[in-house]
């Protein structure tokens, strides 16, 4: 097998606030992925960085009452800690407010200027006199102008989806001193994308999926718009050479941190930088560079940074790997909830090995969301982890060191055809992992320890042991080998709990092609708990430390109840953050997976169209239910189910079973009609 040399990035985290278990979704496989490789023989570097540049960063700075500079260095020894602390392996780990990371800005906007890809064009935006700066998309607020619904952001509604400018904004206002801005014009750089439209469209189906190759093709139906590379003072970043006042837009220079952290770790470990990031000298190198990233941010990572790599004559990375979000109990993080669990939260209650295997457990290729709920989390690691594959070597090892001289000597014939099962898996379980499809090759891993449990358990060791002590050796040698290959396949998700299985059979370092070699005549060392069950109670008082806590300085009469009264009553404060409407059914699909669910498509007038499930199916046929207009709560929080996201609740009354009716308004409603 010829050995690779690979260097892996992971998205940048902005450095305005802790890490949260979301965002480890993407660190951690990265990490499965680049020790998985070097444990085959290959070369390969995980680098990564903060994020550091931008008006987030300036606002956050200036409540806390300190500099950008203090701030970014104090969050960046908060990310480097929670990260080695989940054992996340960075070669290494830097920073985009650094001199390697301007000077690449430089070379950059140098290579663009050069070949004619900037322009200038006046840009109005909304400015605040209070703050005295132009107001990013994040830091406007209002009333969307599509639903009405208010205190949404600047760029997108979360009630009704609705994307749009910041201009267009009703009763708009600064989120940081809630002034209501002005509209002013200033010139920006633009850097026109459009020059590398045929460049895109041959690179991105060779360096993504199939899937958001497709996704991103839809932005070529027109001219792909110039991308605003430059933000006006103040703003926290590189100043634009030759243009005063000027400041790289924070995704421009975010990116080019995996290209200026890539050139510090050359220094530093003796690497040639060129080998890994210039076009000619990375193909005769046979280098490869790898993204992870979260599909929230495709766009800019297939299309402007491909682009802007072309510009300036550096290779474009060969894969860009796209990973869903992370949804808890079935809902989108909340901080409000409690559900942004932070990861020093999480290290506060439980073992970081045990997340990184509910991830690698529930992992795939693909872009689809994935769920972590209290009981999945509790039973895949106390009833996988703990009970089917720890326990092989605890039970074997206890019983092989207290029981017996602490020798391996050869296995039986069942066990040696269940050994050489085990090992013909090897290279299936490799190319899964190299797939990113962690998921399938936990399963086979799992399927491997059922296996072995079932010989264990059929063989009895702990009957034979006085009667046969020699057989029983044999059967606590295969017990205790496919153990040790399962351990190695599982190294690049639990490295830590894996240095204790090396210990316990007093090995080197395992690499992959270990797992295929069986011990025969070998002793063994005292035995030490691998890993614990996972305590409920620990969960539990891990969502609870999560929950923001209580403003102490405001008093409860000035904030809106957001539970019922005693005796179920709510204030009409809370009911009139409801928001019923009019909705006229469009289609209706039974749900093949749920016998009591209608798959509905309705139509909401000037909001558009949900999908929503209702649980109407015993009282109502789903062709007798299209053109039927009916009330829905709009403003629920989509839920996401295996079947599809659900958009909101179609209100129904009755005893239930048949006697079940949904509401209906009179004649004369429409779609997207309010009801009051």
């Amino acid at each position: 097998m010829k050995n690779r040399r690979i260097l892996v990035t992971a998205a940048l985290p902005y450095a305005n606030g802790p890490i949260h278990i979301g965002h480890l979704v993407e660190y951690l496989q990265a990490d499965f992925w680049n020790r998985f490789q070097k444990m085959r023989g290959h070369e390969s570097h995980y680098i990564c960085a903060d994020d550091t540049h931008g008006t987030g960063i300036m606002v956050e700075a200036r409540k806390r009452g300190i500099t950008a500079e203090k701030l970014i260095e104090e969050v960046w020894q908060g990310h480097t800690k929670d990260f080695a602390d989940f054992q996340i392996e960075f070669a290494h780990y830097s920073s985009t407010n650094s001199e390697e990371n301007r000077e690449l800005c430089n070379e950059f906007w140098a290579a663009m200027k050069a070949q004619n890809h900037t322009t200038t064009k006046s840009v109005e935006q909304l400015y605040c006199n209070h703050d005295q700066m132009f107001l990013p998309d994040r830091f406007v607020k209002g009333t969307c102008p599509k639903c009405g619904s208010k205190d949404q952001y600047g760029d997108n509604c979360d009630v009704c989806s609705a994307t749009y400018s910041p201009n267009d904004l009703k009763e708009a206002y600064c989120s940081v001193c809630r002034s209501t801005p002005v509209k002013k014009h200033s010139d920006h750089l633009m850097f026109q994308l459009d020059h590398f439209r045929e460049f895109l469209l041959s690179w991105l189906p060779e360096h993504t999926s199939k899937e958001m190759a497709n996704k991103m093709k839809e932005w070529f139906n027109e001219p792909l718009r110039d991308w605003d590379i430059s933000r006006d003072a103040p703003y926290f970043g590189f100043e634009i050479p030759g243009h005063p006042g000027k400041y790289f837009y924070v995704w421009v220079d975010a990116p080019m941190g995996y290209v200026s952290a890539s050139r510090q770790f050359a220094k530093k470990s003796g690497l040639n930088f060129d080998d890994f990031w210039k076009p000619d000298t990375s193909a005769k190198a046979g280098t490869e560079v790898y993204h992870f990233i979260g599909k929230d941010i495709v766009y800019f990572h297939t299309l402007f940074w491909p682009a802007l790599l072309k510009a300036a004559n550096f290779r474009t990375p060969t894969q860009v790997f796209v990973h869903g979000r992370l949804t808890i109990n079935g809902e989108k993080m909340s901080k409000s909830k409690g559900t942004n669990i932070p990861a020093r939260n999480y290290l506060k209650h439980l073992d970081p090995q045990f997340l990184r295997y509910y991830y690698a457990s529930k992992l795939g290729n693909t872009v689809d969301d994935f769920d972590w709920s209290e009981s999945d989390f509790i039973n895949r690691v106390n009833s996988d982890l703990i009970g089917k594959i720890t326990n092989l070597g605890s039970r074997g090892a206890q019983m092989l060191k207290k029981k017996s001289d602490g020798r391996m000597t050869e296995m039986d014939t069942d066990g040696q055809k269940l050994f050489d099962s085990a090992a013909r898996k090897s290279e299936e379980i490799a190319m899964l992992i190299e797939g990113r499809e962690f998921a399938r090759a936990i399963g086979e891993i799992r399927a491997i320890a059922d296996e072995t449990n079932r010989y264990f358990d059929e063989k009895a060791p702990w009957k034979t042991l006085e009667a046969d002590p020699a057989s029983t050796k044999k059967v606590l040698t295969t017990t205790l080998n496919i153990f040790r290959m399962l351990s190695i396949y599982l190294k690049p998700v639990l490295p830590e709990y894996t240095k204790r299985v090396e210990a316990l059979f007093g090995e080197k370092p395992y690499t992959w092609s270990d797992a295929s070699q069986a011990l025969k005549n070998h002793m063994i060392n005292d035995y030490e708990h691998l890993a614990q069950r996972v305590d409920p109670e620990k969960v539990k008082a891990m969502m609870e430390d999560s929950k923001p806590k209580a403003d102490a300085s405001i008093p409860p009469s000035a904030a809106a109840p957001t539970k019922a009264a005693p005796g179920g009553e709510i204030e009409i404060d809370v009911f009139n953050q409801v928001d019923l409407r009019i909705g006229k059914i469009i289609e209706a699909e039974e749900v093949v997976e749920a016998d009591k669910l209608l798959k509905l498509k309705l139509d909401l007038g000037p909001l558009g169209t949900r999908q929503i499930f209702a649980g109407i199916r015993s009282a109502y046929k789903a062709s007798d239910l299209v053109g039927r207009l009916t009330v829905v709560v709009c403003n629920l929080k989509p839920r996401k189910m295996k079947f599809g996201m659900s958009e909101g609740m179609v209100l129904a009354a009755g005893a239930g079973g048949k006697e079940l009716f949904i509401l209906s308004p009179d004649s004369g409603a429409k779609p997207g009609d309010k009801v009051k």
